[in-house]
């Protein structure tokens, strides 16, 4: 009778969690200082008016108002919030 003795592990079969990236509060949004408007890693957006960034690159709002996402000349984009 043919055995197939110790054969090992697979080397596949991890994966990490999502991290649950991307805008969090799209354009036009109503928003209050302290929520999110978008998790990133690197800074693909980049804060605007009234917005801070925190150690890991999140966007938040510091005040209360409508997010607006304006185009940069370098080809990157602004995320603000205030009152439109």
């Amino acid at each position: 009778m043919a055995h197939k003795k110790a054969g090992g592990s697979s080397r596949n079969g991890r994966d990490s969690a999502g991290k649950r990236l991307g805008i969090k509060a799209y354009g036009g949004e109503h928003v209050i200082p302290g929520n999110i408007i978008a998790r990133q890693r690197g800074t693909t957006w980049h804060p605007g008016l009234n917005v801070g960034m925190g150690t890991d690159h999140t966007l938040f709002a510091k005040i209360e108002g409508h997010v607006v996402f304006r185009a940069k000349a370098d080809g990157g984009q602004n995320a603000s919030a205030g009152s439109c």
